[in-house]
């Protein structure tokens, strides 16, 4: 026999999930122990106690006269209680064998005198005595044994044999019905997950602080409601606003006001201050909730299951309220047995007495009770579940009393088991709450990433870069610290991925900022900043995967300079930047684009009239549709890179003020067009390098004024007469072609300062080159060169050499004579620089830092 304890065992359920148990859930889970007490004490008694006695009830004259067959001596002893008009009682005495019989102490004086009186009365007594006799086995005690169990199964109702057991099954069914959500594996894990994390949320220190903070701040309301309007324009920045900040600008707080700086209002410092450990734990606390949230709102399972017990729970009561109901009255004292033993006692009938009956049908009664109040709290149970939609939650209330305007409401599982520990306490919701507003994870990170990145800290990360300016790169940070806005003297802020970047009015205090760099960070500005971007910032890189990453309020900063797009802006796309939206940026110079275009944008030509660079640099995307470009007239830059173009574009030519042309990385073959650039009086440098081109035509000499031309990473074979008849040119590089010889007319190029001809084929230098007396660098790796002439002395303002890769077997001595030439400008193998005399190596060894700079 199992004990109390075991079977008790099942309504057992973890502590921590009796915030999931309601008040009904709870009740029948009392109910149910009392029920499983009642059976388990209607067993206990049943199991300790006689079940039924039985005694045999006495043939009438009629059947004791209907048995002639009978004979031998009385095998029973009957004592009969008659009772007559003036007499006392007397007894007849009935007796099973041979054994006296222990009959009731009662007087027997009348049945003694009747015994010695001939009446008529005492002849019928010895006729009985003689005719009604049973069966002499010389085993009473067995008789009786064996009819009281006998009787026991076949006169007891079965209800009366197997109550205790049947109230004990219906208990342990109801207990198991009841807990049984909280036992499949499918719900246990989602409620196990749901109830840790609700705990961690209830104890966290930010739901306290959060709690307390928006407290604070209604407070702080009602106490600028009472100062008046008059106190708003000294302490309160509003956001209409547009002009340039003043001396007075209101800065932002933590608590998110704005206070003048003159006279700050008091903030209460154990809202702000939170301890690192509860910081990374309560961050932590944000993330579990937002993936347990996707998790179980994907589903209603939980609900399903909890509405699938709570029914088998009411079915079961009325079950068992219908057939327990009709077994009240058959549970008696007395019942009428018919063994049909008669061949082993002698009697058919026995009268039999049940001395639980009175005690079962009370703890009957009771179960019944019992069973009525679990019923009617199913019922009840029933009547909550489909009263409301539990599949939805809604965090009207918590909105309203706090300033988490953004949490947001559930559904499915999540909302159900919202709404169960809403049964228990309400509270437990409204700190979860918390932890489902993105306002309340956003002020979490300022406080800790204002916490960890503080002005010393900040300070030590400013460096200068190549162009000597003060530069401060944030990378993968949960926001802006606001301690970058006190370091004043910075001139380049770089925020790369920070989603959640904001630029408060304090950035008006950097009055050295003039650029800007928003990587994949699709940073907010308040009013107040803005004004201040828009009149003092000059240049603007944005860096996105989308172009509606883009702020808004980057076309509007009316006093932008340069402007860098780097990010898809393919056809598709386009319309979303907008016609107007360029028209704003009124002092653009500079656009740099780089993207996947198969057309130049036409909103860019908005900025046409005063554009004077624009850059494209594609991603190998050919660039088809180009008239747009004939409306830039201004443009003094072009860059046209990895377009797939296969031609010079012929819009090119109408640009009447270009001075500078890149075609780097297409699919030029052929410039026969270049005829065309004679046009373009202004154009100075013209960038082909990395084609396909084969030859360069002979018309290359119309353009006069050319000044620089780079033609490396084609498959050119030689060096037309026509390219060295341009006497402006100061810088020409044909390096990694297949050129195997210098034509001597390169003499001609007196103006030439830098001459790269790298990775070719050619194997010896003509004389002329040392006439051009100008140049400072000359690139000869990787060719077949095998001496260098001592003419090489005549180039006094070379300052860098490459030789390396060559056939040569020493230098000449009369590189000494380069005098701006060191060892650092000279590219050449160890073992070469060794053939050197030593006054030369000395001469090439000298500090370089005077000559160097007076040669530049």
């Amino acid at each position: 026999m199992f004990t109390l304890a075991e079977v008790a065992s099942l309504n057992d359920i973890q502590p921590t999930y009796r915030i999931l148990k309601p008040w009904w859930d709870v009740f029948m889970d009392y109910l149910a122990v009392v029920m499983l007490m009642v059976a388990i004490f209607a067993g206990t008694m049943q199991l300790t106690k006689d079940q039924v006695v039985c005694l045999p009830v006495l043939q009438s004259t009629v059947n004791s006269k209907a048995q002639p067959g009978m004979s031998g001596k009385a095998d029973f002893t009957t004592v009969e209680t008659t009772t007559g008009q003036g007499e006392e009682a007397s007894v007849r005495t009935v007796s099973f064998g041979s054994a006296p019989t222990v009959t009731p102490s009662i007087p027997l004086s009348r049945a003694t005198s009747s015994h010695y009186q001939p009446t008529e009365s005492g002849q019928e007594l010895k006729k009985e005595q003689k005719d009604s006799l049973g069966r002499k086995t010389n085993l009473d005690f067995q008789q009786y044994v064996f009819i009281n169990q006998m009787c026991y199964h076949l006169a007891l109702p079965w209800y009366s044999k197997y109550f205790p057991y049947l109230v004990l099954i219906h208990t342990i069914i109801l207990i198991v019905s009841s807990n049984f959500w909280f036992k499949y594996p499918k719900t246990c894990s989602k409620i196990e997950h749901f109830v840790s994390i609700l705990g961690k949320c209830f104890e966290s220190p930010w739901t306290t602080k959060a709690l307390s903070e928006t407290a604070c701040e209604d407070s702080e309301e009602n106490k600028q409601r009472l100062t008046g309007a008059q106190s708003l324009p000294k302490y309160v920045s509003t956001s209409s606003d547009e002009g340039s900040p003043s001396a007075n600008t209101p800065m932002i707080t933590k608590s998110g006001f704005k206070f003048s700086a003159d006279k700050p209002m008091i903030e209460v410092p154990s809202v702000t201050i939170l301890d690192k450990k509860d910081g990374e734990q309560a961050k932590a606390l944000f993330e579990k909730v937002r993936k347990f949230r996707a998790h179980v709102e994907d589903s209603d399972l939980i609900y399903k299951l909890y509405v699938g017990q709570t029914v088998i729970k009411t079915v079961k009561f009325i079950f068992i309220l219908c057939y327990t109901a009709n077994f009240v009255n058959t549970i008696s004292f007395e019942h009428i047995c018919n063994p049909k033993v008669e061949h082993l006692i002698g009697y058919t009938q026995f009268e039999c007495t049940h001395n639980m009956a009175y005690m079962l049908k009370k703890l009957l009664i009771s179960y019944i009770s019992l069973i009525c109040v679990y019923g009617f709290i199913c019922l009840y149970t029933l009547f909550w579940l489909f009263r409301i939609p539990l599949k939805e939650y809604s965090f009207e209330k918590v909105r309203e009393e706090s300033s988490f305007s953004d949490i947001p409401d559930v559904k499915n599982d999540f909302a159900f088991l919202l709404h169960m520990v809403d049964q228990y306490d309400q509270l437990y919701s409204k700190r979860f709450g918390v932890f489902l507003s993105e306002v309340s994870e956003n002020k979490l990170r300022e406080i800790s990433l204002n916490h960890e990145w503080t002005f010393e800290k900040l300070r030590q990360h400013v460096s200068r870069n190549a162009q000597d300016k003060q530069e401060l790169h944030l990378f993968m940070l949960s926001g802006v610290p606001d301690a970058v806005f006190d370091l004043t003297d910075l001139d380049v802020l770089k925020l790369e991925l920070i989603p959640e970047a904001k630029i408060p009015a304090k950035i008006s205090q950097m009055t050295n900022l003039q650029e800007l760099h928003l990587c994949h960070c699709p940073a907010k500005v308040e009013q107040t900043a803005f004004s201040f971007l828009r009149d003092h910032l000059r240049c603007l890189h944005v860096k996105f995967t989308d172009v509606a990453e883009i702020p808004a309020w980057v076309y509007l900063l009316k006093n932008l300079r340069e402007l860098y797009l780097i990010g898809n802006l393919n056809s598709e796309n386009n319309k979303m930047i907008g016609l107007e939206s360029l028209r704003e940026l009124r002092h653009l110079k500079i656009l740099y684009v780089k993207s996947n275009l198969t057309k130049i944008p036409p909103n860019i030509t908005d900025v046409a009239p005063h554009l004077t660079k624009l850059v494209i640099l594609n991603d190998g995307t050919k660039l088809v549709v180009l008239n747009s470009l004939k409306k830039m007239t201004n443009v003094a830059e072009l860059e046209l890179q990895n377009c797939e173009l296969e031609r010079i574009p012929h819009a090119i030519f109408s640009l009447s003020n270009l001075q500078e042309l890149d075609l780097k990385s297409n699919s030029i073959r052929t410039i026969e067009e270049i005829i065309s650039f004679q046009h373009l009086k202004r154009l100075t440098c013209l960038k082909l390098w990395h084609n396909k081109i084969v030859n360069i035509p002979s018309s290359i000499t119309h353009i006069k004024n050319l000044e620089s031309l780079y033609l490396s990473n084609n498959k050119l074979e030689s060096l037309p007469a026509a390219v060295f008849s341009l006497q402006k040119l100061r810088c020409l590089d044909v390096s990694y072609n297949s050129i195997a010889l210098i034509p001597a007319e390169i003499g001609l190029l007196q103006n030439l300062q830098h001459f790269h001809i790298t990775g070719n084929k050619v194997d010896t230098l003509p004389k002329q080159l040392f006439k051009c007396v100008k140049l400072r660098t000359l690139s000869l790796g990787q060719n077949c060169i095998t001496s260098i002439p001592d003419k090489v002395s005549q180039l006094l303002q070379l300052t860098h050499l490459e030789l390396k890769g060559n056939c040569l077997e020493y230098l000449p001595a009369t590189l000494g004579q380069c005098q701006l030439l060191r060892k650092s400008g000279l590219v050449v193998e160890d073992h070469l620089f060794d053939t050197l005399p030593s006054k030369v190596k000395e001469v090439l060894n000298q500090d370089t830092s005077i000559p160097f700079a007076n040669g530049i």
